[in-house]
Formats: C-alpha cells, structure tokens, sequence
C-alpha cells in the first residue's frame, strides 16, 4: 500500500495552517519552480507538479477535510474501524455510492462502464505592465499540464494491445464482501474501480494514458484587470480522460506599478503639486488622464490634500465597457513649498507675511484654553 503523501510538508506549512497561509505558501513555491523561470529543468517541474496537486487538495475545503481525517478518496485501509472492510467508521468515494448501491440492490451481475473524469483545473501567473492592466491585452503563455498520451492515445496500453476485463471483479469494478446477511462492497483491489487491467502498459506515459507537456496559449486578458485578479477560462485546463469534459484554467494577474496612476479600488489616484500662489487664488492646471490631459479649475483656498473627482475617467471595471461601467479618477492637490528661497523669492514672502500677519493659531490656543477651563469646572 502506498503511502499517502504529506501535502503540509510538501507545502511547508502547519497542519493548523489558515486557508490565506496555505495560499500563500502555494504562490510562493508555485513562482519559485514555474517552468518559465526554470525552462528544461525536469526536477522544478516535478516539485512544480507536487505543489500544485499539494493545493489542489489543500486549497480545497472539502477535500481537506477529507485529506485530514483519511476519509473518502483520502482513505488509507481497510477493516475495522476504516476503509470499507468493517462495520465501523467505513468510508467511501462519493463518486462510487451509485455503484455500491447498484450492487447491493441487483446490479451485482453488471459490468461497470469507466467513469468519464473531467480534467484538472490549472492555475497560471502573468505580468502585465500598468497600461496592459487598464486596456487588456494578447499576451503569451506556457502552462504545464497533462495531455493525452499520443502513443497509447489515452488507453495506457502498449500499442497493438488492450486493456483486458479484470479477472478479479469480472469488469463490475467492485468486489463484494459478506457479511452475515448483509454484504459490503468496495472499489476492486485489482482494478482500482475500473474494470480493466493493463497488463502491457504503454511504453511512453507507463499505462497511465497521459504525459506531461507544456501548452503554449495566446491569452486575452480583459481590460481593468488589478493586482491579484483571478481570471477563469472555461475549457483551457487539462483535457478529460474517458470522455470527460476539460477543466478550467485559471489566471492570476500581477500588475507593474505605475509612477502616476496609484489604485485605490475601483478608483485611480494621482498627486497634483501646487505651488502657493495657485493655491492662494485658485488657477487651472493641467493634469493627466488615462488616455491624454485635461484641464482642471483649481478654487481659491484650496488646502493641502484636497481631492478632486473626476467621474467615469478611471480604470474599466472587468464586468464593464461605458463609462458608467468605468472607476474614478481622483486628483489630489499638494502645496509645493520650496525648501530654499532665493532672495528675490525671500523678499516676496517678507512683503506677503506683512500683509498677512493675523495670528493664525490663535483661535488654537483659545480653544484648548476652554476644553481645560471646562475640565476644571466639572472636576
């Protein structure tokens, strides 16, 4: 009996680890061994592989529930108390209820037909600049994943040869164990549950019916996408086996920082200096958009840090194409104020400091002198 692999080991990370930990952990290996960083390295990509089945497990409530308590698919023996063997705690694959119950209410004679399984869903990681993140963009992309064997061409039997009915469950795919009037069935020991054997496996993918490959794909990806966005594309994950429809692909987008445009949600921010003049009277400033420049009317008064709003003219959301479907652009006003002054600069600021020389923190000081006046009288 093989031995179950430790996935928290293979992960690096605590049985009492949080599902955000676990994810965490998964990014960072899955970056670490990706073929794209470690092209022609068959020992990345096997670690590549073993992270990603880790977490495909993991990252999963239910199966790691299961994982945990070594039931359902995750189960480890049989007889009392575990497996299918006892009448303990016996466990069992959910997809095989219909046939165990075939079996013990007359279907014992039929021969199981091999289940179609859908393909495994896969995760990728791209890079896109800030401008490809706002647009959308084609972008290149090789994804690791397993394909049909082109040798056996999914059969996992040596060419020229078959997969025979298994002598031990005569093809039903399960086996039957008496107990007093009642009987117990399980998956064939011998078959696995399939009904047939390989008895000279393929040469190429060792009768498993599938090699590792990497597919190379031209993907688009939608315009408004962020940091951390998690794109799916139905059908673009590994092929199914017997039938079965392909999984999904899934793509994790990593976003270059711009030096203007700063996110902020669904919103874009940008830092607009001011000098103090500009401030002081107000004035109209040019400042930049997404696609080109516009003018704003800056107030007279206007204070450090206000923001102005300019509706409809930031990032695209990702379910969206009007403007009413589009983020905000808010535009920040900061007073520039030189660290050094030339003369001239210095004599404009004396004449301005005496045209305006009220005492601007008075009404300060007066008014923590009543929050401790009334302090005093209520103590």
């Amino acid at each position: 009996m093989a031995l179950r692999p430790d996935y928290y080991k293979t992960l690096g990370v605590d049985k009492k680890a949080s599902a955000e930990e676990i994810k965490k952990a998964y990014r960072k290996l899955a970056r670490k061994y990706h073929p794209d960083r470690n092209p022609d390295d068959k020992q990345a990509e096997a670690r590549f592989k073993e992270v990603s089945q880790a977490y495909d497990v993991l990252g999963d409530p239910e199966k790691r529930k299961q994982y945990d308590s070594g039931t359902g698919p995750f189960a480890t023996g049989a007889g009392p108390g575990g497996g299918f063997g006892g009448f303990g705690n016996f466990d069992f694959d959910a997809s095989s209820m219909g046939d165990i119950l075939s079996n013990l209410f007359g279907g014992r004679g039929a021969r199981q037909r091999p289940r179609a399984e859908r393909g495994a869903d896969l995760e990728a990681h791209v890079s896109l600049s800030f401008d490809q993140a706002i647009s959308g963009a084609q972008v290149p992309l090789q994804v690791p994943m397993h394909a049909t064997c082109p040798t056996c061409h999914g059969t996992g039997a040596k060419p020229g040869t078959s997969p025979i009915v298994c002598p031990r469950c005569e093809g039903r795919g399960i086996e039957t164990q008496g107990q007093g009037m009642f009987s117990i069935s399980q998956p064939c020991s011998r078959c696995g549950g399939s009904g047939t054997v390989i008895e000279n496996p393929c040469p190429t993918c060792q009768g498993s019916g599938a090699v590792r490959t990497v597919k190379r794909l031209r993907v688009n990806v939608p315009a408004g996408v962020r940091e951390g966005s998690r794109i799916r594309l139905a059908g673009k994950g590994e092929p199914g086996r017997r039938g079965g429809p392909p999984g999904d692909l899934y793509l994790i987008t990593h976003v270059a920082s711009s030096p203007v445009f700063k996110r902020k949600g669904n919103n874009l921010e940008v830092e607009v200096p001011l000098t103090i003049p500009e401030a002081v009277r107000g004035a109209e400033v040019q400042v930049p958009t997404l696609d080109g420049t516009k003018t704003l009317r800056v107030r007279a008064g206007t204070t450090h840090g206000t923001v102005q709003r300019l509706r409809g003219a930031g990032p695209p959301k990702l379910a969206g194409g009007s403007s009413s479907d589009r983020g905000d652009l808010h535009y920040r006003f900061v007073i520039d104020v030189p660290r050094e002054l030339t003369e001239e600069q210095s004599a404009a600021v004396d004449e301005l400091s005496k045209v305006m020389n009220g005492d601007v923190r008075a009404q300060l000081f007066a008014q923590a002198r009543q929050s401790t006046e009334a302090g005093h009288g209520t103590s």
